[in-house]
C-alpha cells in the first residue's frame, strides 16, 4: 500500500480511530488527539508498517493503543506521580436542551461508572467490539492476546456489566419509589367532628 492509499484509508476510518484513542486515553480529549496524531505520523513516516496480516483498522488500533501507552508512561515519568486529575478539566458540551444534556450526562456517567467496575482488559474488549465494531478476533489482535483469552474476557465483561446494569436499574426504581412516597400527601391526619 503506497502512502496516498494509506492516507485515504486512514482518513476513512478516522472517526473510529478517534473513538478508540479516547478510550485508550481515559476519555481525555486533548491526550487522545495527541496520541492519534502521533499514531498517524508513525504510520505515514514508516516507523509503524502495515504488512497486511490483519485488517488496516485492526493494525492501526494496535498502533494507537501502543502510542497511547508510550505517551502515558512518558508523562508519568515526567510528572513523577502528580495526580492526573489536576490536568483534567470538564468540557462544556452543546446540546438541544439543558434537560436533555443533563439526562445524557447522567446516563453516560452511570455507564462509565459501571464500565470502571470491569477489569481494564474487559473494558477494552467491550469497547473494541461494541463501539469500534471489531470482531472478537480483531480485538484480540489489537490487544495482543490469544483469541481464547479475548473470548473469556469478553463474556465475563458482558456478564458483569449485565449484572451491574440490573443492580443500577433496581436501585433507581427504589429511589423513585422513595421520592414518590415522600411527596404523597398524608391522609387521615385530620380529625372528623360530629
Amino acid at each position: 500500500m503506497n502512502r496516498r492509499e494509506l492516507e485515504q484509508a486512514l482518513e476513512a476510518i478516522h472517526p473510529r480511530c478517534f473513538g478508540w484513542a479516547l478510550a485508550c486515553c481515559g476519555h481525555d480529549r486533548d491526550e487522545a488527539e495527541e496520541a492519534l496524531q502521533a499514531s498517524y505520523l508513525k504510520a505515514l513516516d514508516g516507523s509503524a508498517r502495515f504488512d497486511g496480516r490483519s485488517a488496516l483498522r485492526t493494525w492501526f488500533f494496535g498502533v494507537v493503543k501502543r502510542t497511547a501507552m508510550e505517551r502515558r508512561r512518558r508523562r508519568f515519568r515526567r510528572s513523577l506521580g502528580l495526580d492526573r486529575w489536576l490536568a483534567a478539566r470538564p468540557r462544556a458540551e452543546s446540546g438541544p436542551t439543558p434537560e436533555a444534556l443533563s439526562d445524557a450526562a447522567e446516563r453516560h456517567e452511570r455507564l462509565r461508572s459501571l464500565l470502571s467496575e470491569l477489569t481494564p482488559r474487559q473494558r477494552e474488549l467491550l469497547h473494541l467490539v461494541f463501539y469500534q465494531e471489531l470482531t472478537i478476533e480483531e480485538a484480540a489482535s489489537v490487544l495482543e492476546v490469544s483469541l481464547g483469552t479475548a473470548r473469556t474476557h469478553y463474556e465475563r465483561g458482558k456478564a458483569r456489566l449485565r449484572r451491574s446494569l440490573a443492580r443500577a436499574e433496581k436501585d433507581d426504581e427504589e429511589s423513585r419509589l422513595v421520592r414518590a412516597e415522600a411527596t404523597r400527601p398524608v391522609l387521615g391526619s385530620q380529625t372528623v367532628r360530629d
